[in-house]
């Protein structure tokens, strides 16, 4: 295993919400034998939790909590019993994590490759505000949350931020001008299960940064990367990033609101005619935008966003979940992105706009 002491260890990540996915990356940085620092605004001085891996064993999991800098943004949290209950549990926008039940991208459970203890982080007496400039970040909040999450973080110039929630914009224009924006997706699962966080599924994830259409290849992996993947199992850095990272976007966009407004499971959306027919539509628009910005795009969406369904069919969304618990949902990064790439391009999509409209008219 590399050691802290290492230079490449040195600086220490942070991280801006520690549930289900946030939990699961601190596990894999802390195996590398990174320093993990949760963001919090309590007086919490260490952040204790278990994760159980597919095999059942649990894995004790230890992170030293740091209060930053007050913010002076608040999320919204509307009224009702739900609400209520989000707020008084995660006052803080950092805790606020992309944790509903299971994303629309996640595979049934497969084996616990590599996943194995995590060691202890150190503790400390109380949770302390510092001065230390944040270079390396880890954002899981949900996407809703991120600006308030990021207000006032003394985030350095040329920081590496890591990009671990839904759909796709979340941190446009929130970073700094040198930021490496570095996104992650991943076909992991984990749910909460009482007061622990099961792996239900632990399968492949991808980083990369986003080329441009027709600009330069992808940047090289950075030097962290390396150590990282000897202990984040089935992690890559592929030269196709951006048609992956697509790729489930568009099974988000097609999975998560349809399951959400008919509070149905994953599987229920092509046994259905009618849901199926809306879904096929779906899938034609996004890759009506997704072709205009970029030409070298397949798009053939719809078998893989059935695949995906049949694959998951009994799991229930992350934004099923959220409607359900009455808490805000991520159509903004998800299927909102679509609609502004394709206002930009002067394409319309009816069938993801009345999609949008629907679900903010149920939870606005």
């Amino acid at each position: 295993m590399t050691t802290p002491a290492s230079p490449d260890h040195a600086e220490p990540w942070y991280l801006l919400g520690a549930g289900n996915m946030g939990l699961l990356a601190a596990h894999y940085l802390q195996r590398a034998g990174f320093t993990v620092i949760a963001l919090r605004r309590d007086d919490t001085p260490t952040l204790e939790r278990t994760l159980i891996l597919p095999n059942g064993d649990p894995v004790p999991l230890q992170l030293r909590c740091q209060r930053p800098p007050a913010s002076e943004t608040e999320p919204l949290v509307g009224a009702g019993p739900a609400r209520e209950r989000e707020q008084s549990s995660r006052q803080d926008p950092r805790a606020r994590s992309n944790d509903s039940t299971n994303n629309a991208s996640a595979i049934p459970p497969a084996g616990s490759a590599g996943l194995s203890r995590a060691k202890p982080a150190p503790t400390r007496s109380a949770a302390t505000t510092e001065s230390t400039t944040i270079r390396r970040l880890v954002v899981a909040c949900k996407a809703p949350f991120s600006a308030a999450a990021l207000s006032g973080l003394p985030l350095a110039a040329d920081a590496t931020v890591l990009r671990l929630q839904n759909g796709l914009g979340s941190l446009d224009g929130l970073l700094p001008a040198g930021a490496r924006k570095v996104e992650v997706v991943s076909a992991s699962a984990v749910k909460r299960d009482g007061d622990a966080h099961r792996v239900v599924a632990e399968n492949d994830t991808w980083m990369g940064e986003s080329a441009a259409p027709g600009g330069p290849a992808a940047a090289e992996p950075p030097a962290w990367f390396g150590p990282l993947a000897r202990h984040w199992p089935k992690l890559h850095w592929p030269d196709d990033f951006r048609h992956r990272q697509w790729r489930k976007l568009v099974g988000n966009a097609v999975i998560n609101p349809l399951t959400g407004l008919h509070d149905v499971a994953n599987g229920h959306i092509f046994q259905d005619p009618a849901l199926a027919a809306e879904a096929e539509q779906l899938a034609r628009e996004a890759d009506r935008v997704l072709t205009a910005l970029d030409p070298t795009w397949p798009g053939d969406s719809l078998p893989g966003v059935r695949a995906l369904a049949d694959a998951t069919a009994g799991n229930t969304s992350s934004m099923r979940a959220d409607m359900q618990a009455g808490a805000v949902t991520e159509i903004d990064a998800i299927n909102g992105w679509l609609l502004r790439q394709a206002d930009a391009l002067g394409l319309d999509l009816p069938a993801h706009r009345r999609l949008v409209a629907a679900v903010k008219a149920r939870h606005p």
